[in-house]
């Protein structure tokens, strides 16, 4: 009989673990609230290792009765029959309950679970480009309303096309786990309503995707921000604002800044803008942990030269491709209604092949 033996050994240490973690929180009457949260974090973690362990413990039982029957039963016996059948079936399944333990194994990111917060700009292209901006937007809206997150705008800037950048949150379960594959320079190609001559156009857009954090998560020294406060715009009337309640925030040692004004409360402004900060700073300490390695992070946005791109939206072909994985699809009308699924998953796909490439066991 032959199975991954240091799989079966990972695999089993972790579900035994879950099995003592229950234990104690059933059998320790002083165990602490604190503790508590903390075994509950862990089991939640470890419980569907534990159910693949069961069933891969269970394949592998049943492989060695199966041999054993075959190895005393006569051949025209109705047991001998039943057990070459079952290890006929046995032997298929074990493999795929291998590779799903496997995937659950590979390390995750450790911002997958965190909500994220995306800057979108236009790059190349001039107005067009501020369209595209407007145009994804919609398509990550509605994405998110498809998912059962909540979207908010934290930070815009409008012209008469389109925008000019656009910081938003978004608010849910493993949001960073799929629009981090969004980061990177998105191009556009086709006939942009400002030409009258109908010639096909390409522009790109700057998206860059980052986990939001709090401030319990970095430690900022407050000698290190600038905070700079001034008028928001309003539209006019009783909506002006009189006061300074928009708030700019520049962290010196990297340089990164984040602003809103989108609040009428200079608290809230500051608050806003301080979880945009913290989500910048991430961003730059990536760059800057890449740039050491001399490999840059796969999704880096870049300078937006049209050269740089992650993915292209052709519209005069319907058709849309993500280029880091070679996939197309020609159903681009479907996919800008927020139909992002199946770009998604083959990313994170491709993703998960590579890490189990890189995996020990």
């Amino acid at each position: 009989m032959e199975y991954n033996k240091k799989l079966y050994e990972a695999v089993e240490t972790i579900a035994t673990k879950y099995v003592e973690l229950n234990k104690e929180i059933e059998n320790d009457p002083t165990i602490s609230v604190l503790r508590v949260t903390e075994i509950n974090k862990q089991i939640k973690k470890a419980e569907p290792l534990h159910a693949l362990f069961l069933r891969y413990k269970k394949i592998i039982d049943n492989w060695s009765q199966d041999e054993k029957i075959i190895a005393t039963e006569a051949q025209n016996t109705e047991l001998y029959e039943l057990a070459q059948m079952d290890l006929a079936d046995v032997k298929e399944e074990l493999p795929k309950i291998e590779d799903e333990i496997k995937i659950k194994l590979l390390p995750s990111d450790p911002n997958d679970d965190r909500n994220v917060v995306i800057e979108m700009r236009p790059a190349a292209g001039g107005d067009e480009a501020s369209i595209f901006v407007a145009d994804l937007f919609n398509t990550y809206k509605l994405y998110a309303e498809a998912q059962g997150w909540k979207l908010d705008v934290l930070e815009v800037s409008t012209n008469a096309f389109g925008y000019d950048y656009i910081f938003f949150g978004i608010k849910g379960t493993a949001v960073f786990s799929k629009m981090k594959f969004e980061s990177g320079v998105h191009r556009v190609q086709r006939v942009p309503v400002t030409d009258s001559k109908g010639r096909i156009q390409t522009s790109t857009i700057t998206v860059a995707v980052m986990p939001e954090f709090d401030e319990l998560d970095f430690k900022i020294n407050p000698t290190d921000l600038r905070i700079d406060t001034y008028r928001a715009g309003g539209k006019g009337g009783q909506h002006v604002n009189r006061t300074d309640s928009a708030v700019r925030i520049t962290h010196l040692p990297t340089g990164a800044v984040a602003a809103c004004s989108d609040e009428r409360s200079q608290i809230e402004n500051r608050a806003r803008a301080m979880k945009l900060l913290l989500s910048k700073i991430w961003e730059k300490m990536e760059e800057d942990r890449a740039n050491e390695i001399s490999s840059l992070r796969k999704n880096q946005v870049g300078t937006g030269d049209r050269s740089e791109k992650i993915r292209t939206y052709n519209y005069p072909q319907s058709r849309v491709t993500d280029h880091r994985i070679g996939l197309t699809l020609n159903k681009l009308d479907y996919i800008m209604q927020g139909n992002l699924d199946e770009i998604i998953d083959a990313l994170t796909a491709d993703e998960q092949a590579r890490k189990m490439s890189e995996l020990k066991i």
